[in-house]
């Protein structure tokens, strides 16, 4: 990554952490900054999950690590219109997707969120209120053909489930990194 983009990424990350307060209550950015100013992987990461909408912020520090999550309002745009995973997308017979999110968030190097996950992110503030996000899918519901998603709602979470090859203008995946 060259030196201006990582200025601008680094900058960037700390006036969404400074802004956004209540998402890390008790960490420090000094010591965010620490951990991922010379790490060249996780700041390529970061620039990804950035590049493709999904604002990503600290939102906790556990086991020795601070966890990143999508915080964007909606789902990530870069990341929607897609099924859930390859085999989803390999049983398409026409009107295949661009691709799907399994694949594209380990292209990445970020985990998507299981339930738990996105329903403490949904503590932080309020997302997915007009666009829904693929989740971790129990292995039982996913050999069945089905997958899982998540949105808000009538001021709750909802977790829900489709076909796995199934996708929509308006459902991507939300990311987590630990660093």
């Amino acid at each position: 990554m060259d030196t201006d983009l990582k200025q601008s990424l680094l900058h960037l990350l700390k006036l969404r952490f400074e802004k956004n307060m209540k998402r890390h209550q008790g960490l420090k950015w000094d010591d965010v900054l620490a951990r991922i100013e010379h790490n060249e992987q996780k700041l390529r990461v970061l620039n990804e999950m950035e590049s493709t909408g999904g604002e990503p912020d600290v939102v906790g520090f556990e086991n020795d690590q601070y966890i990143f999550m999508d915080c964007s309002a909606e789902t990530p745009e870069g990341r929607r219109n897609l099924c859930f995973d390859k085999k989803a997308w390999d049983d398409r017979k026409t009107f295949k997707p661009k691709g799907n999110a399994k694949d594209m968030a380990k292209a990445m190097g970020i985990e998507l969120l299981n339930e738990e996950q996105y329903r403490y992110l949904q503590q932080l503030g309020e997302f997915d209120l007009k666009t829904s996000s693929w989740i971790e899918t129990p292995k039982n519901i996913r050999d069945l053909g089905g997958a899982l998603f998540a949105d808000r709602r009538y001021n709750c979470v909802f977790v829900y489930h489709n076909g796995a090859s199934s996708y929509y203008a308006s459902r991507g995946f939300r990311g987590l990194l630990k660093v």
